[in-house]
């Protein structure tokens, strides 16, 4: 009888392991970069083609190889890091584990040129699946320079499993970035299809910080520092005013080495406490330095993932130090004025027109439905508008009114409508007398034939809103205010790279942008949806909010795009309208497809019976 269990080729086994170590491009890069700066590389330059898929070169100034070092070094656990088990209780570089480099000759078609000092030429090898093709001699300066082909060419089961392209190649923008950041005095160059990236000279953390993230969020950073017997604790804290939708720009680095930490940025969150809105995340970045044999980096062959010797410790310094950064600064929001009158920079309430209001009021006919936050927009379509929701048929269609063509009827009175406007110009008017209510500036409160209806105010913009963007998606007509002054942005690379991604559809959801290089948009024109003075804050909110959706599992860009739109641009909870303003929102809310749930599912309307109420008073 044959013997059931047998062991797996060399080749094998290396496709097996590489699947730990090469995830992805980005993962190629991160094992090259970390490679060049062991090597004491004082200036890496990257290119990548087709998000990686197609090529990955990475080129350094640093010590280089010998010939014999150059052969050996694709060999699985070939390392010049580490010697003993006493070495790996005190790693000192990036790379240690030997794994890398073998792991990406797996999948991938892989050139290699290095000199070291003492060697008058350079070593030349092409390696292909493991298997040396090509040796040759070449002239080349001092360093490396590693060229990554047809990525997974070999494993086109791991190739189909890749994101999408701009998905990959902000991977890949991420993890050059972290690595910048870390390194300030190395000058990097990035280009991604031959358009340049990133182009960074050295310079100081400080200054290296403004140059990736932009000089507006580094205005509004805390800097602090913090040192005991367990180690130092340095970096930058984001104001509260300057959270974001999404974890993307928490880093965090030991000992110059990015790592993932969930205890660490609990703590960090924890420090904040009630500073942030919720559902916001702050932007910091963190740099530990302690004695490396009291952390573990050899959890996972990404070297991403470490154990701490006392991890309750660090907990409580991290939280302490960050707490008390916090509490040493201004963290008061600033106030602008316009007209001699304070006024949010981020406030987005609703703008009405009331002279078209009134008018539809006055001659009880029919008046042009304007958007939420605008007046009516050049060749919208025109539909009958409902002053306020008294007498909604318990929210059912019918063909037979004269507004049939609203998804509900509604029935209206002239006293009714004189109500709605006596209300909305006379705000001395008790609570009682008005149609409609908004209750704690959150719901809208109505009464209707057989009980009361209750409508969360955010969500129904929201879902008025998402509709508009697709169907202008659809029609290709969107509707764009002209900014008198084009304001200019400065976004993170990240950011940059998704802007100049999300571009046309961007422009076909009311964006005017122009693309200026070195991570500068130049805005000008805005959605009509959005409020003048409002757009640096929503363009931003939009891209965090698109980034968590994506990670959500939304993989349609229109769609993704339209929630984000909506979710950002929407009348937030707090906002406190009057009653012309509930009245509008409501009668869009009733001119859309599915008025009853949000893009993302929560509902919209709660309808109470009277049965229900009869009930609770014991009436029945």
């Amino acid at each position: 009888m044959s013997s059931k269990i047998h062991i797996l080729t060399p080749e094998l086994s290396n496709k097996i392991a590489a699947g730990e170590v090469v995830q992805r491009p980005a993962s190629v890069v991160k094992e090259l970069i970390e490679n060049s700066l062991d090597a004491k590389a004082t200036r890496i330059s990257i290119m990548v083609k087709d998000a990686g898929k197609a090529l990955i070169q990475v080129v350094d100034n640093g010590e280089g190889m010998s010939e014999q070092d150059a052969s050996l070094a694709f060999r699985r656990h070939a390392t010049s890091k580490i010697r003993s088990a006493r070495d790996l209780e005190e790693i000192q570089t990036l790379g240690f584990r030997g794994e890398a480099l073998a792991s990406i000759t797996a999948v991938a078609q892989v050139e290699l040129k290095t000199r070291s000092e003492s060697d008058d030429l350079a070593t030349s090898l092409r390696i292909e699946g493991d298997e040396v093709k090509e040796k040759t001699k070449s002239a080349l300066e001092c360093g490396t320079s590693i060229t990554v082909r047809n990525l997974f060419y070999n494993t086109p089961a791991r190739r189909n499993f890749l994101k999408t392209r701009h998905t990959e190649l902000k991977n890949i923008t991420d993890a050059i970035v972290r690595m910048a950041v870390a390194y300030p005095e190395v000058e990097w160059f990035y280009t991604s299809d031959d358009e340049v990236m990133l182009d960074l000279k050295s310079n100081s953390t400080e200054g290296r910080v403004a140059a990736v993230f932009g000089k507006a969020l580094y205005q509004s950073i805390i800097k602090f520092e913090d040192t005991n017997d367990l180690m130092t604790v340095s970096g930058f804290l984001g104001k509260p005013n300057f959270a974001r939708k999404s974890r993307a720009e928490q880093l965090v680095f030991m000992n110059r080495r990015f790592i993932f930490s969930k205890m660490i940025n609990h703590a960090v969150f924890q420090a904040y406490e009630h500073l942030l809105e919720k559902g916001s995340f702050p932007f910091f970045i963190l740099n530990l330095t302690l004695d490396p044999r009291k952390v573990d980096v050899n959890v996972h062959p990404t070297k991403m993932e470490v154990k701490f010797e006392n991890e309750s410790n660090i907990y409580r310094m991290i939280l302490s130090v960050v707490r008390r950064a916090l509490a040493e600064n201004d963290l008061v929001p600033s106030v602008s004025f316009k007209d001699g009158n304070a006024i949010s920079p981020f406030d987005a309430k609703l703008q009405f027109d009331s002279q078209v209001w009134k008018k539809a009021i006055e001659t009880q006919t029919s008046a042009p439905v304007f958007p939420i936050g605008t007046i009516a927009r050049p060749g919208e379509p025109k539909a009958p508008m409902t002053p306020n929701i008294i007498g909604l048929d318990e929210l059912k269609p019918s063909a037979s009114s004269s507004e049939a063509s609203l998804p509900f009827n509604v029935s209206l009175s002239a006293n009714n409508r004189i109500l709605s406007q006596r209300t909305a110009d006379d705000p001395s008017l008790s609570q009682e007398s008005k149609p409609i209510w908004q209750a704690h500036n959150k719901y809208i409160i109505s009464q209707i034939r057989n009980g009361l209806m209750i409508i969360d105010q955010h969500v129904a913009h929201e879902r008025i809103l998402y509709e508009r963007v697709l169907s202008n998606f659809e029609n290709s007509l969107p509707s764009i205010q002209q900014l008198l002054f084009p304001e200019t942005i400065e976004v993170s690379t990240s950011d940059y790279s998704l802007v100049k991604e999300l571009q046309v559809h961007l422009e076909r959801l009311g964006f005017d942008i122009k693309l200026f290089g070195k991570n500068t948009v130049v805005m000008e024109g805005i959605p009509a949806d959005v409020r003048i003075g409002n757009e640096r804050k929503i363009l931003q909110d939009v891209l965090d909010e698109f980034k968590n959706n994506e990670h959500a599992g939304i993989s349609d860009v229109r769609d993704n795009l339209a929630k984000s739109f909506a979710c950002k641009a929407a009348i937030k909870a707090g906002d406190k309208l009057n009653i012309t303003e509930m009245v509008v929102l409501i009668e869009h809310l009733f001119l859309t497809k599915m008025p009853f749930v949000c893009p993302h599912g929560r509902p919209v309307i709660v309808k109470i019976p009277l049965e229900e109420l009869d009930k609770r008073f014991g009436r029945t």
